[in-house]
């Protein structure tokens, strides 16, 4: 029994703790690199395409704001050469997004490579790369860097830290709430100390190695740079910097309050309303008035410790909100309170759990009362959350649709299953809660366990087995030269004392209920914190869909128009199909048309004549004549065709046989 106990106490914890990595790594480990929250949605020249002269500057458009410097766009030429002027532009004007990298005159024909990387409003890194051809394409030994912004090593480093964070100030903001709110008696029990005091070691270390990591993971991707004080000093100018460091400025006002909260707050508790403060033999008078007094000292600093935590509360939250998804796109002055109070109920919600699981464990037995105070308090914050998460959502997401077709949208539904699935075991937990019944001590008094014991020294039964030999006793009866012994006898007699106490704890079914479903609750907590933390990571909905959309517009509008028309002449061999392609199918440009024709058979096949007419009847524009020049058996091609607008064209194909045989086809063709 001696083993038993302790063995079974580090067991629960360490499956815990392994449920809660495995999950971990599982889920994070695929959100590395993260995902681009600005994108590029696009660029002149486009591309791919093809321009007929070397234009002056490339021109990046993003869909938000973005952090650029002199070397964030890099032209290369077909060697790898670089080639651009090294100076940024800032061509940003309203809601467009957009800068620009100059081209010295006279650049040779041939492919060029555009790579690119800068740093979204809401602080993750994103790059890419892109390359568009002068005259005619060609072949390019241009070296692109194959990992992308944010991934790698870096990138994985970065994203543990991100969710440490979240982890240590939920456990710090939730931690302090139990207490103050729920149980204040909680303040001397040294399990639930720990676990506010690691929270803040934890928010603390996170946040430390994220400034570190801010060089390396929005620049190069070597973990080297971590020691360059050049790039660090460069962070500190950036909104992330800021926030980060303003982060550390709040966690050293949040350890005077953990100071306060477990000093003479703890105290204060632990001397209880009617506690004496002067010698036994004083007067009734003397003795209600000290009382009256350590009531008072007693309020004023519970109001001092519950302004002062709910502004350093609310002030990290704010880090957060000020840095990240909810400081930019839609109504950003109401998403970041609103951002700040769905981080706090999160943190109430989950950390005063984590606090009520480490009391249920590892600590005095917890008063009734503590806990429907728990559980009302749960219900307010997941309140707020739904509240807050269905602003969120519409912001974010913006339709139904998205909530499928997009990364964020299916983590977003698997986050609502996992608040879901919380809510239902915290409806057992409320259960349990409700039948609940004060602890009685042998007497048969109600127990008010004392907030500074453990449990091993909680009360025991006066029917209890009779204590081990005291070690003072054993030592000299074994002739003074039992030290070894005695240590030994006191430490069985703690272990049995614990055993005892577990015992009659766990003879209350009401409390061993309670505590089973708590820590079920604790472990979807775990996971939900997780799916949170890569949810921040990941390209919101609404710019992803607006990002495809412009892709699929851009492609559609760049892409060649291929067009099939059969014919028939009515002669002898009058019969065939004309394949015509128009490249790059865009107006305000010179496009190239060839024209092919085969036989039925699909052999190639010489005719007479070809025309090529367009003609916009929407604008009254046409028909603009283009006259392909025959290049080879069954081709002809024609350069420099200029379509003034774009929209939807008629094409109209002549085709002649003979002198007399002849038929015009026509065919709509959308120029972008």
């Amino acid at each position: 029994m001696a083993t038993t106990v302790p063995g079974r106490r580090r067991s629960a914890a360490l499956r815990l703790l392994a449920v809660a990595a495995a999950l971990f790594g599982a889920l994070l480990g695929g959100a590395v690199p993260a995902a681009a929250h600005a994108a590029l949605t696009g660029s002149t020249p486009a591309q791919g395409s093809v321009v007929d002269r070397a234009p002056e500057q490339v021109s990046l458009t993003f869909s938000e704001g973005v952090a650029m410097g002199d070397d964030s766009i890099r032209v290369l030429d077909p060697k790898g050469r670089r080639v651009d002027r090294g100076k940024l532009r800032d061509l940003c004007s309203g809601d467009t997004v957009k800068y620009a990298a100059g081209l010295p005159p006279g650049l040779a024909d041939g492919t060029y490579t555009v790579a690119w990387q800068a740093v979204s409003a809401d602080s993750h890194p994103v790059s890419g790369a892109f390359t568009f051809s002068v005259g005619a394409p060609s072949e390019t030994t241009a070296a692109v860097p194959r990992q992308e912004a944010g991934g790698g090593l870096v990138g994985a480093l970065y994203g543990i830290a991100r969710y440490l964070a979240y982890a240590g100030f939920v456990l710090l903001a939730g931690g302090a709430v139990f207490v103050l709110v729920c149980r204040p008696a909680a303040a001397g029990v040294r399990s639930v100390q720990r676990l506010i005091v690691q929270g803040w070691a934890v928010l603390t270390g996170s946040t430390v190695a994220m400034l570190l990591l801010r060089t390396p993971y929005t620049g190069s991707g070597e973990l080297a740079d971590v020691f360059d004080l050049g790039g660090l000093r460069q962070v500190l100018e950036t909104k992330p910097g800021v926030a980060l460091v303003s982060r550390l400025l709040l966690l050293a006002a949040a350890a005077l309050f953990v100071a306060v909260l477990f000093g003479a707050y703890a105290r204060a508790q632990a001397a209880g309303p009617g506690a004496p403060d002067g010698p036994p033999s004083g007067g009734a008078t003397d003795a209600g008035s000290t009382a009256a007094e350590d009531g008072r000292r007693r309020a004023d600093l519970t109001l001092g410790l519950a302004i002062g935590g709910v502004i350093v509360a609310v002030g990290l939250a704010a880090t957060w909100a000020m840095a990240e998804h909810a400081s930019t796109g839609l109504q950003p002055s109401i998403a970041m309170p609103v951002d700040v109070l769905h981080l706090l109920a999160v943190a109430v919600w989950l950390g005063g759990l984590a606090a009520l699981v480490v009391s249920l464990y590892w600590g005095p037995a917890v008063e009734r009362t503590a806990v429907r105070r728990f559980s009302r308090l749960a219900f307010c914050s997941v309140l707020v959350l739904v509240a807050t998460g269905i602003y969120q959502s519409w912001r974010q997401v913006g339709t139904w649709r998205a909530l499928t077709d997009t990364t964020y949208g299916q983590l977003l539904l698997l986050k609502t299953g996992l608040v879901v699935l919380l809510v239902g075991i915290a409806w057992t937990s409320r259960r349990w809660t409700a039948r609940l019944t004060e602890l009685r001590t042998p007497g048969g008094t109600a127990e008010a366990p004392s907030s500074g014991t453990t449990a091993a020294e909680a009360p025991v039964p006066a029917t209890a087995p009779a204590e081990a030999p005291a070690p003072e006793a054993t030592a000299a009866d074994d002739g003074g030269g039992g030290a070894d012994r005695a240590a030994q006898l006191a430490r069985q007699r703690a272990a049995l004392s614990t055993a005892r106490t577990k015992r009659i704890r766990d003879a209350d079914p009401e409390r061993l209920g309670l505590r089973r479903s708590v820590l079920a609750e604790a472990a979807v907590a775990v996971v939900l914190l997780v799916v949170a933390t890569v949810l921040t990571a990941t390209e919101p909905a609404r710019t992803e869909e607006a990002v495809k959309s412009t892709a699929g517009q851009s492609a559609a509008a760049n892409q060649p128009q291929v067009l099939t028309i059969p014919f028939d002449t009515g002669g002898p061999r009058g019969k065939g199909t004309a394949r015509l392609d128009l490249d790059p199918g865009r107006s305000g440009s010179a496009n190239e048309l060839h024209l092919r024709i085969s036989d039925p058979s699909g052999r190639t096949m010489d005719v007479t004549e070809v025309k090529v007419s367009f003609t916009q009847r929407a604008q009254r524009l046409g028909p603009l004549p283009v006259v392909p020049g025959h290049v080879s058996e069954g081709h002809w091609s024609a350069a420099g065709v200029q379509l003034p607008v774009p929209g939807q064209w008629q094409l109209s194909l002549l085709v002649r046989t003979s002198d007399i045989d002849q038929v015009t086809e026509t065919r709509n063709v959308k120029i972008g």
